[in-house]
């Protein structure tokens, strides 16, 4: 009996050890559609006042005046005159105005724009897009389809397959 059961041992040793599978599929289908939003990004410049010269004489420097939240700066009077008749001179003056505070922006209008940004020296306005034809589709059978819409707007769609098999 001890040398049949060594046999039976010996035997299934050799033969060959039990496999497990796992096959996994999947289809993953999708369709992505997009309309782009408006946007206004404005930045304020500020009010400068620069003045250099040389054999210049100044009586009265000139500058930025009244500035306040809702009213630009204004430019005051100045005098100047030269120190030395006859002799040269350089003289330069420069001013700057800068941006009023917009307290508010004006609303979206119906198809989704800013009809009447309220805007800044420094601006970059984007208006959005328009749906206009943008359309897409799933089927059971086939390849999502998409259709082109108006300016500003995004179609993707993609199918996925995947097949994994495991040991």
């Amino acid at each position: 009996m001890k040398r049949v059961a060594i046999l039976a041992l010996g035997i299934m040793s050799l033969a060959s050890s039990a496999s497990a599978f796992e096959i996994r599929s999947s289809i993953i289908d999708s369709v992505q559609l997009t309309v782009d939003g408006p946007m206004v990004q404005s930045n304020r410049i500020g009010s400068s006042y620069s003045v250099s010269g040389s054999n210049i004489s100044v009586t009265t420097l000139g500058g930025l005046t009244g500035a306040t939240a809702t009213a630009p700066a204004t430019v005051g009077t100045a005098s100047y005159d030269i120190d030395t008749d006859g002799q040269a001179f350089a003289f330069s003056e420069s001013t700057l105005v800068g941006d009023v505070a917009v307290t508010t922006q004006s609303s979206l209008s119906s198809g989704g724009r800013i009809e009447t940004p309220s805007i800044y020296g420094e601006t970059t306005q984007y208006q959005g897009g328009t749906a206009g034809s943008l359309a897409g589709s799933l089927t059971a059978g086939g390849v999502p389809t998409v259709t082109a819409g108006g300016a500003g707007t995004t179609a993707i769609g993609q199918r996925t397959i995947e097949l994994s098999v495991f040991q």
